[in-house]
C-alpha cells in the first residue's frame, strides 16, 4: 500500500473535514470558485507548501493527508445544499441571530456538519458532531464549540431520530 493510500483512512476523513472548512472559509472570504478551491486543497492539502496564510489557526504538521474524494464531496455537497442548510441552521441559532451574522469559520463548520447529517447517513451522527466540535475547538473561542455542539445535536436529533431513540431506550 502506498503512503498516500495508507493516509486516506479515518484520519484522512478528519483531515478532509478540516480542509473542507478551510475551503468553505476561502470561498466565503475571497469568493474563490469551488473548483479552484478543490484543486488547490487536493494538490496542496491543508497548506503544506505554506502558501495558505488566509486561514486562521494552527494546523498540525503531522496530520494525515485529506481523503481527496471525501473532501470534494463535502465541498460540492455544501454548495449544492446550502439553500436547504442555511435556514435549518438559522432556526437553531439564538433569537435574533442569523447564520449570515456569525463568524465565517463558524458558518463553514456548521454548514459542513449539517451537510454530513443530511447526506452522509453512513457516518454516525455522534461522529459528525464530535468531528466538527473538534474543528471548532481548533479555531474558535471557548463558547463557539458549544454553539457547534448545540446546533448540530439539535439538528441530528431532528434529521436522524432513530440514532438517538436507540440510545434513549437502551
Amino acid at each position: 500500500m502506498s503512503a498516500a493510500k495508507s493516509k486516506s483512512t479515518k484520519g484522512g476523513r478528519s483531515a478532509a473535514r478540516l480542509a473542507a472548512v478551510q475551503g468553505l472559509y476561502q470561498m466565503d472570504m475571497a469568493a474563490t470558485d469551488l473548483n479552484i478551491v478543490i484543486r488547490d486543497l487536493t494538490n496542496d492539502p491543508i497548506g503544506e507548501s505554506g502558501a495558505d496564510a488566509t486561514f486562521p489557526g494552527e494546523i498540525e504538521p503531522d496530520m494525515p493527508l485529506p481523503d481527496a474524494t471525501f473532501l470534494a464531496e463535502l465541498l460540492r455537497g455544501v454548495v449544492r445544499c446550502q439553500r436547504d442548510i442555511d435556514p435549518m441552521v438559522d432556526n437553531q441559532l439564538a433569537s435574533g441571530w442569523r447564520l449570515a451574522r456569525v463568524d465565517s469559520i463558524l458558518r463553514a463548520i456548521l454548514r459542513a456538519g449539517v451537510f454530513e447529517l443530511i447526506e452522509r447517513k453512513e457516518v454516525p451522527a455522534r461522529v459528525v458532531i464530535n468531528e466538527y466540535v473538534e474543528i471548532a475547538h481548533a479555531f474558535l473561542s471557548q463558547d463557539d464549540p458549544k454553539v457547534v455542539n448545540g446546533v448540530l445535536d439539535k439538528l441530528a436529533r431532528r434529521l436522524r431520530p432513530a440514532e438517538f431513540e436507540t440510545i434513549a431506550s437502551g
